[in-house]
């Protein structure tokens, strides 16, 4: 049996000691309930922007506001007391400079109290993360298939299928990581290149749809229970499947509120008489 020995809180500099030693389990969470069921087996909690699709029903992340990323934030953390909780940049709150990201990159940590912030993108980033993280802001960076530059990057595929794409998926991860990023996702890469990138730069590396050889695996929780079944990537594995269940369980309480079988005595409040003095 597997024994979670983590009996601190992780923090950002624990996870960068991560690389090359035991592998990082991290999941998404957007609620305070969902923050505290996985909070003791997790490394990781990302706040993604993903809440978009997934709590929200948007085609994309590209709608998703600061303001969401915020409160979200901050029910996140108010259940979960040693995960290494991460919150996304939106998209539009980080690319005009750094200047703009650090500001609202400083908002999001004041507000929220997490303890670093998400944003993606690889050489183009690079100058950004570096300004972030000379000032106090941990950067987990975010490269490969990037969800928030679907609509100039031909959608949802993998990505380094040819050479020149793999060689700059690649600079990109040097980039962050010389940058000062303390880990970074690689998401939707062929195997071989997210591998690669693991074994050439000095920061753990964060996979889905990547690589077993990568220093730690991320899904997002909603596909990895069944909540979320409008579509299912090909790296996600089910461990359970809660719509269905919860699809069943209110067919049989609407089953019995219709047929008159709830509430039954058992669940009503008797009146009693007071007591005499």
């Amino acid at each position: 049996m597997i024994v979670n020995k983590q009996k601190q809180k992780m923090t950002v500099t624990g996870v960068r000691a991560q690389k090359g030693g035991d592998p990082l389990v991290c999941l998404t969470a957007y609620t305070a309930l969902t923050a505290q069921l996985l909070d003791d087996h997790t490394d990781i909690l990302l706040v993604g922007d993903s809440l978009g699709m997934v709590l929200y029903g948007l085609d994309d992340t590209l709608s998703v506001t600061l303001d969401m990323m915020i409160a979200h934030g901050k029910a996140v953390m108010r259940r979960s007391r040693k995960a290494c909780v991460i919150v996304d940049m939106p998209f539009g709150s980080y690319q005009e400079s750094p200047e703009v990201a650090f500001r609202n990159a400083a908002q999001v940590m004041k507000e929220v109290g997490c303890d670093g912030i998400k944003l993606e993108g690889g050489i183009e980033m690079a100058e950004t993360i570096s300004f972030l993280t000379e000032r106090g802001i941990p950067v987990l960076a975010h490269i490969g298939l990037l969800p928030q530059s679907i609509n100039t990057s031909g959608g949802f595929r993998s990505h380094g299928q040819n050479k020149e794409e793999a060689d700059r998926i690649l600079s990109d991860a040097i980039a962050v990581a010389n940058a000062g990023a303390f880990a970074s996702v690689i998401e939707g890469t062929i195997e071989p290149l997210a591998r690669k990138i693991t074994q050439n730069i000095d920061i753990p590396t964060i996979g889905i749809g990547a690589s077993p050889a990568c220093d730690g695996q991320i899904l997002v929780t909603e596909d990895l229970v069944g909540l979320f079944s409008d579509f299912t990537p090909k790296f996600v594995k089910r461990y359970a499947d809660l719509g269905q269940q919860i699809t069943a369980a209110v067919k049989q309480y609407s089953d019995d509120v219709r047929s008159g079988r709830f509430p039954g005595p058992e669940h009503c409040f008797t009146r009693h008489p007071l007591k005499k003095k």
